[in-house]
């Protein structure tokens, strides 16, 4: 089986249960685009690869959908059997996706591709996909036109190092025509609802690279956003603070 990067690999081992709490989930809209984009019906097979703890897998079944999570960190895939019980998940990654080919009418990855956005996994994935068949990809991007979100921002990237990223635009690079058709976007509204701790701290202690920081450095992030949350008129005394993102989808065709 493909190697998962180093940074990925202990962020979310530490930090899977942070993850569980701390991630947003997804606007109830993207049921629409499934079945619109992806083609998704009741009893359609749809494999969620890089499941995590099943933030995305929740709204898959709640639609109906037979689908089947891959997920290559051991202890993700125990948070999610805790949340899931009654979803399959296996161990693999996007390069050794451990199904036949023509196995899906559609592959989803929800906040994960940047993680490995490469020919060899668009091959795999083109693979396991059925003839006109439909690939998925999801991130919530945070809402940086809000200044307390850009100041989240401003601390925790000098941490960010190599590790692959959406922002950065890179994982657009495998997608040159030759298994899929280009990614068409469409955009949502959304909103995080918690208490700081579970939209900011735990939310933010989850990222791969902060996750994955020695102990006294990533109590330095933690100090900077309680800090944040200390002293910023839209956060200082909120019981419930609104967390803004924008909600990006991206469909791509299967080509044959």
């Amino acid at each position: 089986m493909a190697k998962i990067q180093e940074v990925a690999q202990i962020g979310f081992s530490s930090q899977a249960n942070t993850y569980a709490a701390g991630r947003p989930s997804y606007p109830a809209e993207l049921s629409t685009w499934l079945t619109k984009e992806l083609g998704v019906l009741p009893g359609s097979a749809v494999i969620d690869l890089g499941a995590g703890t099943g933030k995305f897998t929740r709204l898959l079944k709640s639609m109906g959908i037979d689908v089947v999570a891959v997920e290559p960190v051991e202890a993700m895939r125990t948070e999610f059997a805790k949340s899931l019980p009654d979803v399959g998940i296996v161990e693999g990654t996007a390069e050794c996706i451990p199904f036949g080919s023509g196995t899906a009418q559609a592959l989803v990855c929800a906040q994960a591709f940047h993680w490995f956005a490469n020919e060899k996994a668009l091959a795999e994935i083109h693979r396991v996909l059925r003839p006109n068949g439909r690939l998925g990809l999801i991130w919530n991007v945070r809402d940086e036109t809000v200044d307390w979100v850009a100041a989240i921002t401003d601390i925790i990237t000098p941490y960010e190092g190599d590790a692959p990223r959406f922002h950065t635009g890179a994982w657009r690079s495998p997608f040159t025509g030759n298994y899929f058709s280009a990614p068409e976007l469409t955009c949502f509204q959304y909103t995080h609802s918690g208490t700081a701790k579970e939209v900011i701290i735990d939310r933010f202690l989850s990222v791969s690279f902060i996750a994955a920081l020695p102990p006294a450095e990533r109590a330095k992030v933690t100090e900077q956003l309680q800090q944040l949350i200390d002293t910023h008129p839209s956060l200082r005394g909120r019981e419930i603070i609104e967390f803004p993102y924008q909600t990006q989808a991206y469909a791509c065709r299967r080509l044959d």
